[in-house]
């Protein structure tokens, strides 16, 4: 196996200090957002007496991601990532504070949680960008591997806690908790990253880091022989598909113009690549038709389904785990596509009704592929866009996916309302099965043309 085909361990992973920084304020911002809508829908159906509004309000916080990652995504690259992530912590402490005090009617506290939640994307994106900048190759995807491991941990133990809190201090009591939670991750952001740039004002490497020899960890920029503020010709670094207009534009063009002019300028241009938009495709359609899948869980089991779901959740954490450490970066590339139709096979089971240890079996391997699926993906993405609009394209990715995720569940509602629950999940892994024969290019070479 040569040097690049080795995998990277999560020593290597872990001893950048940075990292340790961005995945202990990830930890925390995931349980506490667990706690947080927990507490919001308790408060909510406590004011109310209603099961639609308390449902409505645990959902909330998912809805602005269409909206933010269509207009404002573009801040991701524009703004100092360590500034705005700890922008993203105070602004949620802040939310969490007037929700727990300033009794504000149901309605006000939904729109505060929308608005506030539009930026969401923004700060998600600049820690996804930052990534592959401090952990190069593969310790990148390993890291992802570590991220999306602790999101399914943190989400399971911030429901349990979140439940505990709730029982002993109320909703208003889980609120604050929050609020601590996020007073604490701003502030191991602010002692413990460094202040990096914006992505667009950087010239062609972190301060103080010598371009040759990378940024801080070993990481580097993509390509470290371009001239300040320019891209390759093909306007990817390294030598990729993007538009040219998007490719060459440099720092001072992009920050003339607004961010949601820039947003959806910039959006436009990577939904018209061929082959960017393949692979934001191959990221959501598969996954989201599983989550369609999952959606049916409380309607098939009925007060069993949490079992279901935490087995879904254990599925996301082993497949990111196992193939994240223990199969070869290209080995993980080989396997992408046939992941992508595993994971819509097990699905097909449900056609025999399962009971309750057979549909959490289903639900975990189905979860398992999707997400090493979705591990093969991430050097063929990094490769495809240009490093200076690296936060918007994955920021892009997420809200996709998010979007995606809600219309899978919506057209799997859809068709139990038709046919049944069961059905219903048979359809969604059929349609997983063909949505990935359907994207076999990028799921099979990430897009770039055969040799």
């Amino acid at each position: 196996m040569t040097t690049q085909e080795r995998g990277a361990t999560y020593t290597e992973v872990f001893a950048s200090r940075e990292f340790r920084v961005l995945f202990g304020s990830f930890t925390l911002l995931v349980a506490g957002d667990q706690v947080k809508m927990l507490a919001l829908s308790a408060l909510v159906y406590a004011r109310t007496g209603s099961p639609g509004l308390s449902a409505a309000a645990y959902m909330v916080g998912f809805l602005p991601y269409i909206v933010g990652g269509t207009f404002l995504l573009s801040l991701a690259d524009r703004l100092r990532p360590r500034a705005l992530m700890i922008i993203g912590e105070l602004l949620r402490m802040v939310t969490c504070l007037l929700l727990a005090f300033t009794g504000l009617p149901v309605w006000a506290m939904l729109v505060l949680v929308l608005a506030t939640g539009l930026f969401s994307p923004v700060f998600g994106a600049a820690r996804s960008a930052l990534l592959p900048d401090l952990l190069p190759g593969d310790a990148f995807v390993l890291a992802r591997s570590v991220l999306n491991v602790t999101a399914a941990g943190a989400q399971i133990g911030g429901l349990a806690a979140g439940g505990a809190i709730l029982a002993f201090v109320g909703p208003e009591g889980a609120l604050t908790v929050t609020a601590v939670l996020s007073l604490l991750a701003a502030a191991v952001l602010r002692y413990g990253l460094p202040d990096f740039p914006a992505r667009n004002a950087r010239d062609t490497g972190f301060p103080g880091a010598d371009t040759k020899d990378g940024g801080p960890s070993g990481g580097g920029l993509p390509d470290e022989n371009l001239s300040d503020g320019e891209l390759s010709d093909t306007g990817i670094p390294g030598g990729g598909s993007l538009t040219e207009e998007t490719g060459r534009a440099d720092a001072r063009t992009r920050a003339d113009g607004g961010a949601v002019r820039e947003t959806l300028r910039v959006n436009r241009a990577l939904l018209t690549d061929p082959r960017v938009r393949g692979l934001l495709l191959a990221q959501w359609l598969p996954i989201s038709l599983i989550v369609g899948a999952e959606a049916m869980m409380i309607p098939y089991l009925g007060n069993t389904a949490g079992f279901a779901l935490a087995a879904a959740s254990v599925g996301l954490a082993a497949g990111n785990f196992v193939i994240g450490r223990f199969v070869s970066p290209t080995g993980r590339e080989r396997l992408t596509f046939p992941f992508a139709i595993v994971s819509g096979v097990p699905l097909l089971a449900f056609a025999l009704q399962p009971g309750l240890a057979g549909a959490a079996l289903i639900v975990m391997l189905a979860t398992a592929a999707s997400s090493a699926c979705q591990l093969g993906l991430q050097r063929w993405f990094v490769d495809a866009v240009p490093e200076a609009v690296r936060g918007q394209a994955f920021g892009l990715a997420a809200a996709g996916m998010m979007t995606g995720q809600a219309v899978g569940g919506a057209l799997a509602g859809a068709a139990a309302e038709l046919t049944s629950p069961h059905t219903a999940i048979v359809l969604m892994g059929a349609a997983t099965v063909l949505s990935s024969l359907a994207l076999h290019r990028p799921l099979r070479t990430g897009g770039q043309p055969p040799a």
